[in-house]
């Protein structure tokens, strides 16, 4: 499926998509949004109740988030387009980052609203704990390059140093501790300082791109012809057109009165999947399985264990150098655990962070084949829950974008799940834009992308898809083949 996806030309010119009968009848009312001054209300005028409340001229329905998405006003921006345009990303991951720095290409300036209080970067995530100081990757751990186009761009960032081959062993790690080392090629890529540092390397060389962070985006208004963003009330600037580049509960709730109800009836279809990260230091190394004379595995995808699916040693990988000192591991969860241990993210009780820890520390025991208790206790810990971690569904499209709102939608989830489908992804929204931005907006149905595309299950590995790598068959088979031998 996706090398089909990934056949798209680099200008990608998407043919205009007919209108198809939606699956559910949708009520969509139309707000035209034109340049015109908005009315002032009238004096004396008693509060709206509940049986004389008028329609929000912004098309905010109070209602459910669902019942919303469905019955929302859809703007229609009806003023041109200005001569400078300027484009609000909203989320600082990969796919809206790629998204900006291809806007510059094309010579419109934009500005990138991200939430991380640490840094930028989304899912490429790096955690260092000072001061000895411990250092982890705790959400994207590596990422290959099979579409031509997102090469060319690990080629500039391998020239730059922001990237490097990780040339440590990785492979398959059954329960009891049976090794199977994928081969070596295609080549793997980290961030040589970890994931973060590559994301927030990606701005350094810009002169249109503005980031302000940390910064929740809480409305989308559109007025005199402009979208208008705020936080909180807060006033964060007027943009002719906008972009979503990241997902899950927060996105829904910003489109849900937003006036864009097609864009947010495709967001409300995407699914979720939720990943624990577990960050453990050891004093010692652990005790890995394996051929005595050869190098120890550094990553592992396991299987068989419930509470595991995947383990790297990111002492080894970002701190090859270092030939003494704690040893930093990265321990993510299966998509089944995280889905029986949801809690909310933003408040884990310590009962379920304890319990968490006890039973990936356990599943890890498993995983290497050791007795129940023996694994030695690590001095420092951290549990993470990625609520909303990866999709399990695609629409199978580059990107999507409603003309008549101005709006965009970019993401790893329109082609996949990984670090290569989300730069494709910003790629192609930010060239579909500053196409719509050359024409005018003068014939807005040719420019509408992906907005009735049903989604397909997205098959791949608990941390996602590493296109290149061999296929889960293929990896099976050699799995079996190399145990039974």
């Amino acid at each position: 499926m996706l090398t089909s996806i990934h056949s798209f030309p680099s200008s990608l010119i998407f043919q205009p998509l007919k209108p198809l009968k939606p699956s559910c009848p949708t009520k969509t009312l139309i707000l035209t949004c034109t340049s015109q001054p908005k009315s002032a209300p009238e004096p004396n005028k008693k509060r709206p109740t509940s049986k004389n409340r008028r329609k929000s001229s912004y098309g905010t329905s109070r209602r459910s988030s669902l019942k919303k998405t469905l019955i929302q006003e859809q703007v229609v921006f009806t003023a041109p387009v200005s001569d400078d345009p300027v484009v609000a990303i909203i989320g600082g991951g990969m796919a809206g980052l790629t998204c900006a720095l291809n806007l510059e290409k094309r010579g419109v300036r934009s500005t990138v609203f991200d939430t991380g209080i640490h840094g930028l970067g989304g899912r490429m995530g790096t955690r260092i704990i000072d001061p000895q100081p411990l250092v982890f990757d705790h959400a994207a751990q590596f990422f290959t390059a099979s579409d031509s186009r997102f090469s060319e761009l690990v080629d500039c960032w391998l020239e730059k140093g922001l990237v490097q081959e990780w040339e440590g062993m990785i492979g398959n790690l059954d329960v009891g501790g049976r090794f199977v080392p994928l081969p070596s090629s295609p080549p793997r890529y980290l961030g040589v300082n970890g994931m973060r540092p590559l994301a927030e390397s990606l701005l350094s060389e810009t002169c249109m791109v503005n980031v302000m962070r940390p910064c929740w985006i809480s409305k989308l208004d559109p007025f005199n012809g402009m979208w208008h963003l705020s936080e909180n009330g807060k006033p964060c600037g007027q943009f002719d057109a906008i972009v979503v580049a990241h997902n899950g509960k927060c996105a829904n709730r910003l489109l849900a009165s937003s006036g864009l109800p097609l864009i947010a009836r495709q967001m409300k279809r995407l699914e979720l999947s939720s990943i624990w990260a577990l960050l453990a230091a050891f004093e010692d190394p652990l005790p890995i399985p394996g051929d005595a004379s050869a190098s120890p595995f550094e990553g592992a995808f396991v299987k068989g264990v419930d509470s595991v699916s995947w383990m790297a040693n990111n002492t080894k990988k970002l701190l090859r150098s270092q030939s003494s000192g704690p040893h930093c591991w990265t321990f993510l969860s299966t998509a089944a655990y995280g889905k029986q241990n949801k809690v909310p993210q933003e408040n884990i009780p310590t009962a379920t962070a304890e319990k968490v820890k006890a039973g990936m520390l356990g599943g890890v025991e498993a995983a290497l084949g050791l007795p129940k208790g023996s694994l030695q206790k690590p001095f420092y810990t951290r549990v993470q829950l990625w609520g909303a971690a990866l999709p399990t569904n695609t629409p199978g499209i580059p990107c999507i974008f409603d003309p008549q709102g101005r709006a965009g939608i970019c993401g790893d989830w329109l082609l996949g799940s990984s670090l290569e489908s989300a730069a494709l992804s910003g790629m192609a929204l930010a060239n579909h834009i500053a196409d719509y931005f050359q024409s005018g907006g003068a014939r807005p149905e040719e420019f509408s992308v992906g907005l009735m595309n049903e989604f397909q299950p997205l098959k791949g590995h608990d941390i996602g898809q590493f296109p290149g790598l061999e296929s889960e068959k293929q990896t099976n088979e050699a799995h079996a083949y190399q145990l039974a031998s």
